[in-house]
């Protein structure tokens, strides 16, 4: 198979699909691997270190559309990249499509088979593609939120940590999944008071026995939910549910009882924000303010870091890209946790939770 990796062009974007590692893999299986030139800038790894690996390098985004079998890739494809994609090319990245109607609208009428990193499950019923990225940005979520309680950046002129004679910034995580624990692990380490929030008193107790008293946990009802926050210095938003929008956890008028300054980092604005107030931004203009409230909300912040964020995603995408460069399509019927990453076929939309969400005719 032919298998092609675009440079992502989402902005301040710079992981890429294929690490030279995993296009090594490949083509020690006799695939051809063709790599637009300057994919791998961001991670340090220029055009000669992807011919090393065995690629071809592509002088632009449509040598490779044009020429791949397979598309692998990070971020979900922009405008300008569905309108590329045909009904005969494999499209695997990060989708997202729920919160999405014209990125779906665009891949059905690409005619494509559109596999979801988010979605493809594992026999413990996680999310193994999810997880790497999860974890990148729960830890992120932390350090981002920390830097913005500072006064030059709109915050309370809060350290997270204080320092003896001073009290610590109380951090609430809401959500006590993969983002949640990783969260949860960088506050307590900076010496911020923690509380973890969750629906599921099993993973509560799970929580307990790996944290200790290190952290507090509660259950997420919605008195609780509001009380924690009212008190909180910092607010990681961090629930999933899996290929479905966000739900709406804080609304805009609670803003009004929380802290002057304090902090929202929306870590499940990929999937429509689980703030009211939540809109997507960039690395570039990151944050914004509503009721003396700074939100942040950047849509790809593992894009920050994409030397760790592109070796930690290859090596959980890896069996796939290779399961699907050996078989095609039909690797989708032989493994059904990888056939749960279909998202889009034959113009078609076949993952349920984007059907609940938007339709099986989305508006663009």
């Amino acid at each position: 198979m032919l298998v092609g990796v675009p440079k992502e062009i989402k902005v301040r974007e710079a992981r890429v699909g294929l690490v030279p590692n995993s296009v090594a893999e490949l083509t020690g299986r006799g695939h051809k691997v063709l790599v637009e030139t300057n994919a791998g800038a961001g991670i340090g790894a220029g055009d000669d270190v992807y011919r090393a690996a065995g690629a071809e390098i592509a002088p632009d985004a449509k040598s490779v559309f044009d020429k791949a079998e397979m598309i692998v890739k990070v971020k979900e494809p922009q405008p300008g990249e569905w309108a590329q994609l045909s009904a005969d090319q494999i499209l695997f990245t990060y989708l997202h499509l729920a919160a999405d109607p014209a990125q779906t609208r665009g891949l059905m009428e690409s005619g494509c088979t559109a596999i979801a990193y988010e979605t493809i499950t594992d026999d413990q019923g996680g999310l193994p593609l999810l997880a790497p990225m999860s974890e990148v940005a729960g830890r992120l979520a932390v350090i981002e939120g920390a830097a913005n309680l500072k006064a030059n950046a709109g915050g309370r002129g809060l350290l997270i940590s204080g320092v003896p004679g001073t009290s610590p910034a109380d951090v609430v995580v809401v959500g006590g999944g993969v983002v949640g624990v990783n969260a949860a692990k960088m506050a307590v380490g900076l010496g911020a008071r923690v509380t973890v929030l969750d629906r599921s008193v099993p993973r509560l107790r799970y929580l307990s026995d790996i944290f200790g008293n290190s952290i507090t946990t509660r259950y997420s009802s919605r008195a609780i939910l509001e009380e924690v926050c009212r008190d909180a210095d910092m607010v990681i938003g961090a629930v999933l549910i899996p290929g479905a929008s966000a739900p709406k956890l804080i609304s805009r008028a609670f803003l009004s009882e929380m802290k002057p300054g304090s902090v929202l980092v929306d870590v499940a604005i990929d999937q429509g924000g689980c703030f009211e107030t939540s809109k997507a931004t960039t690395h570039d203009d990151p944050t914004y303010i509503v009721d003396n409230v700074l939100h942040y909300c950047v849509a790809n912040m593992p894009g920050s870091v994409p030397l760790t964020s592109s070796e930690a995603l290859n090596n959980a995408t890896l069996p796939h890209v290779l399961a699907l460069a050996d078989k095609g399509v039909s690797a989708l019927d032989q493994d059904p946790h990888l056939m749960s990453g279909l998202n889009v076929r034959g113009g078609k939309v076949t993952y349920q939770a984007v059907i609940d969400a938007l339709g099986e005719r989305p508006a663009a």
